[in-house]
């Protein structure tokens, strides 16, 4: 036990300089955001268990004073590391994705806007009421081309209309993606990830499409049930039900306003 204090005492010591204490803000921070990043995902239930093992055996070590436990911790280093890598690069990879994003400004107007709004808005509670299964994602600052790439490409005006007729019950294009870009529906028919983690099983195949969208973008997804009429709306890889029709386009609208803009995607699923 004295040695465990003796250790803490000089790493005290050092911190005698700004240099240091910004060297410890610098790795808060990353530990934050990597907290950040992972909470909510079975990956923050495997770092908990990875964490309390490694605690285990350096108390351990230190306490007891087991040279060979000691010199394994200290040696392992580089191959937690690698193992981290490893376990988490699905996390890891929609991180540095999400780092990289860059905040575009929508060139659409007000009135632009609420006119898109408005469409998604009117054919979404109308696909509800009919039953007629849908996804509707909206892009936005992640580019959507690999999906729509999966799809047909359309480049059509924005219209409830048309939105209705792509999702109608057996036509040609209602059983995948629809992706809107800039009040414009680029494409119909695209595929989209479906999500894996915990807790996903018991979802229909439309709300993982949505969730996995919304996990690898940062597009905001609408879902329309095509047992229940429900409408569910996923961002950031979370899904909100709504009670009822009559917040659709408050929910998108408060959706698009915190993340800083509009540019609409949908899909068809």
């Amino acid at each position: 036990m004295s040695q465990l204090a003796n250790d803490v005492w000089d790493s005290l010591r050092r911190l005698d300089s700004a240099a240091a204490i910004l060297d410890i803000l610098i790795i808060a921070a990353i530990i934050y955001a990597l907290l950040t990043a992972l909470r909510g995902t079975t990956a923050m239930t495997l770092l908990r268990g990875g964490g309390v093992i490694i605690l285990a055996f350096f108390l351990l070590g230190r306490v007891l004073e087991l040279s060979v436990v000691n010199f394994v911790v200290r040696n392992s280093l580089p191959g937690f590391v690698l193992g981290i890598i490893v376990i988490f690069q699905p996390e890891i990879r929609r991180a540095l994705e999400r780092a990289g994003r860059t905040r575009v400004r929508s060139w659409l107007t007000g009135a632009e806007r609420d006119q898109a709004l408005e469409e998604i808005a009117t054919a979404t509670t109308n696909l509800a009421r009919e039953r007629h299964g849908a996804i509707i994602v909206l892009e936005r600052g992640t580019g959507l081309e690999d999906y729509i790439e999966t799809g047909v490409r359309l480049d059509a005006e924005l219209s409830w209309r048309l939105l209705e007729g792509i999702f109608f019950p057996n036509s040609p294009l209602h059983d995948k993606a629809v992706i809107i870009r800039n009040s414009r529906i680029v494409a119909a028919s695209c595929t989209l990830p479906l999500a894996a983690g915990q807790g996903t099983a018991r979802l229909g195949t439309r709300h993982r499409a949505a969730l996995g969208v919304t996990e690898d973008t940062d597009a905001v997804a609408i879902v329309v049930s095509e047992e229940t009429g429900r409408i569910t709306v996923a961002s950031d890889g979370r899904l909100i039900p709504l009670r009822d029709e009559t917040g659709v386009r408050s929910m998108i609208e408060a959706l698009l306003a915190r993340h800083g803009g509009l540019r609409p995607a949908a899909q068809a699923s």
